[in-house]
């Protein structure tokens, strides 16, 4: 008789730690929580106000008079909570702003003041260097577009080349590629709010030609002419403070005073004490400019002897100039009584 007895096999499955084996996931899950409470806690703190610490003090060490005062909470969006004065047991906690203001001489602002406008015309200095360097028109001319800082402002000095010259032989009608130049400065001179004078130069080669015209009104033309080319640009022609003529009175190359570069034309754009000297002296007589030059928008003729500010008498006024007309001086002649 076979045996069909049926053979069972029991697998008995073994598990560590028995019926704890999770427990520590819940209190990981505290340890995390509690952590990022505490974390919560040191932000709001290290952005607090010191009138928020102050209040959140005072709720905690009397939480009625805060419960019964305006606001329930402790940091409400509504505004800062103001403890019931009639039911807090800590007085009501006082903030003394602190003062921003202080107190600056009139020199230390001035100084201040000279000190951002001389970082505002050296960055316009590097804005113009850059602008050379890149513009294609003006690299050819590079040798002859020379700025520099000075007491009175940023002065952009373009000069003549040997055989390039910026103007007609003893005329005030200006070169086309001078043109060029006046026209690619124009827009970023403009973009300061400083005003500018513009100086015409010649060498120190006698004028030839016309006994009453000579290098003090041909550097003054020439001068006018450039401040003519910058208004056509876009310059604002009320930013423009004085145009001048000063001949051969103040050569780039003292050395060699026939040299092409001490014909030039130079812009400067001033800084707030220069152009309150200019404006404020307008009456008294430049030292080195000449008698014929003048600013484009000033009628009266500087005395050409005499104190300062008093008129001279008619025997003593040789000329007396007008305006600038189409680029040319005009002149009337004063006879004396």
């Amino acid at each position: 008789m076979e045996n069909t007895q049926p053979i069972i096999v029991k697998r008995v499955k073994k598990i560590a730690g028995g019926g704890h084996g999770g427990a520590w996931k819940i209190a990981f899950a505290d340890f995390a929580i509690a952590m990022m409470a505490f974390f919560m806690v040191m932000w709001l703190m290290s952005s607090a106000t010191p009138e928020q610490k102050k209040l959140i003090s005072g709720y905690f060490q009397d939480p009625v008079g805060f419960s019964e005062s305006a606001s329930p909470y402790v940091i409400d969006l509504g505004g800062s909570p103001t403890p019931a004065p009639d039911r807090t047991l800590n007085p009501e906690p006082s903030v003394t702003p602190e003062s921003t203001s202080v107190d600056i001489s009139e020199e230390r602002a001035q100084s201040i003041a000279e000190e951002m406008e001389r970082e505002r015309l050296e960055l316009l200095l590097k804005e113009l260097q850059t602008k050379v360097d890149e513009d294609p028109q003006l690299r050819n001319f590079k040798d002859q577009i020379l700025f520099e800082i000075t007491q009175d402002g940023l002065r952009i000095q373009i000069t003549d080349a040997e055989n390039r010259p910026m103007f007609d032989l003893g005329s005030a009608r200006i070169q086309p590629y001078f043109e060029d130049i006046l026209l690619a400065l124009t827009d970023t001179i403009n973009s300061v709010p400083n005003k500018i004078s513009i100086s015409g130069h010649t060498d120190a080669k006698p004028f030839a030609g016309n006994a009453g015209f000579g290098n003090w009104e041909l550097s003054a033309n020439r001068a006018n002419a450039a401040r003519r080319v910058l208004v056509e640009g876009g310059y604002d022609e009320d930013k423009i403070a004085r145009v001048v003529g000063y001949a051969s009175s103040a050569l780039f190359d003292r050395a060699d005073p026939l040299s092409p570069i001490n014909r030039r034309i130079d812009i400067i754009v001033l800084t707030k004490k220069a152009q309150r000297d200019i404006e404020g002296d307008s009456a008294a007589p430049d030292a080195q400019a000449p008698e014929s030059s003048t600013a484009p928008q000033s009628d009266a003729a500087a005395p050409a002897s005499g104190v300062a500010g008093e008129p001279a008498p008619p025997e003593q006024l040789k000329q007396r100039l007008n305006i600038f007309e189409d680029g040319v001086l005009q002149f009337d002649q004063v006879k004396p009584e």
